[in-house]
């Protein structure tokens, strides 16, 4: 195929081929695919002394159905300066570009971002093999970002201080790098929220955490209306969920359930996720992914798994209303892992209020760690076509499992 300049169609480069699977309806030939999230961030970029991108080689090696990206797949909002300290000494050296000298503001800004990112020959081998899934989160935009948010005057970084405009700019350079069919233009919704059916064994929900969320706060509200997604992206999972035949519902969230992720951005204790430390009742954001889950129990809806990335460490947990102050809900695991090349950062506290249990983690006890200190991370999910058995790979950058877990289709509490 050509690429194409999206303000220029007639100027072209070079024919570029690929090859990609298509989905199979044969529920026997099972669906394989892996997720991660995290790209380039905390100034850590492609590193020709490493090798690049190096965690793309070894997912490419496991030939997956395609690739979930949870978000993150650019820093829009982290220059990538030629050369950065390693912690203990030594020195870490990136490829440079100018529009990745200083944080996004313009179209052209968010544009080279994500072309940074395809100067990694391992990134591009991937993508001419790999069809991928991607949904975004704060970093394709700017850190912690809400709908409405206007950056502080002592922030001089940003000449533009409506995070609105700027992320209209990263919406549109978003859609074109990664052309989502809601989000070409005309389209009718615009937007990044989808169901992707992957025939008879697995149904993936793609959530947008981002755009419709109401303001970072101390998230100890009684009502919460809007919460994380919207109520119309609400009603459309449980809509989705409800219709879904499939024998497998993967939940692509870009952010985390349980566990605490706290946003001093605007230097106040405010929150990010959806909990907020506090283990009694639901508040918050909690409120609506309590009606969820409480949707899913009543509508007896089953074979629901949690994949996310953003918290930089890798980890498995169980919810189980048991353990939990909210206990209207059957058990089900959320895994995270990342970061595909960023730095590492320790474990995320556990929030109680749905009674999680973190089966495994591996994170660093230092922030930050670079990706040449290792703790780069992806997962693995594989259904199998007899017994429509699904396990879960945790894995390192160099393919190696850490942890593993098999679940059982149609059973609850497992």
């Amino acid at each position: 195929m050509l690429l194409a300049d999206p303000d220029d169609p007639r100027r072209t480069g070079e024919p570029v081929t690929g090859t990609f699977r298509t989905v199979s309806r044969r529920r026997r030939d099972g669906v394989r695919f892996l997720w991660s999230g995290d790209l380039a961030g905390q100034g850590w970029g492609i590193n020709p002394d490493l090798g690049g991108y190096r965690i793309y080689d070894a997912m490419g090696r496991l030939d997956p159905d395609f690739f979930l990206c949870s978000g993150d797949n650019i820093y829009a909002d982290g220059p990538i300066a030629a050369t950065q300290a390693l912690p203990g000494g030594g020195t870490w050296r990136n490829v440079t570009t100018e529009e990745k000298a200083k944080v996004a503001e313009t179209l052209a800004e968010y544009r080279g971002n994500f072309r940074y990112n395809l100067l990694d020959a391992n990134l591009r081998a991937f993508n001419a093999r790999v069809p991928s899934v991607i949904q975004w989160d704060d970093h394709e935009v700017r850190n912690n970002w809400y709908p409405g948010e206007v950056i502080a005057t002592t922030d001089t970084r940003y000449t533009e201080k409506s995070v609105d405009v700027l992320a209209a700019r990263a919406r549109r350079a978003f859609g074109e790098y990664f052309p989502i069919p809601t989000l070409r233009p005309g389209a009718a919704e615009g937007r990044v929220y989808r169901v992707l059916r992957q025939g008879p064994l697995l149904d993936v929900f793609v959530l947008d955490m981002r755009t419709y969320r109401n303001a970072n706060s101390p998230d100890d509200q009684t009502t919460d209306p809007q919460g994380i997604l919207g109520r119309e992206q609400l009603e459309w999972l449980k809509r989705e969920l409800a219709r879904s035949r499939a024998v497998w519902k993967v939940i692509a969230a870009d952010m985390p359930i349980g566990l605490v992720v706290p946003d001093a951005t605007e230097g106040r204790p405010n929150f990010e996720a959806v909990a907020q430390g506090d283990p009694g009742a639901p508040l918050g954001r909690e409120l609506q992914i309590a009606e969820l889950l409480r949707f899913v129990k009543h509508r007896r809806i089953t074979g629901t798994l949690w994949l996310t990335a953003d918290v930089h460490h890798t980890s498995a947990q169980h919810y189980q209303p048991s353990r939990a102050a909210f206990t209207d809900f059957e058990p089900f695991w959320e895994f995270v892992s990342g970061p595909l090349n960023a730095g590492a950062f320790p474990a995320s506290p556990l929030d109680g209020t749905f009674g999680p249990e973190r089966v495994f983690v591996k994170a660093p006890t230092a922030s930050n760690v670079s990706p040449a200190g290792g703790y780069q991370f992806f997962g693995e999910v594989d259904i199998d076509g007899d017994s429509g058995e699904l396990t879960v790979r945790l894995r390192e950058q160099d393919g190696s499992v850490l942890f593993s877990r098999t679940l059982q289709p149609g059973r609850v509490g497992q």
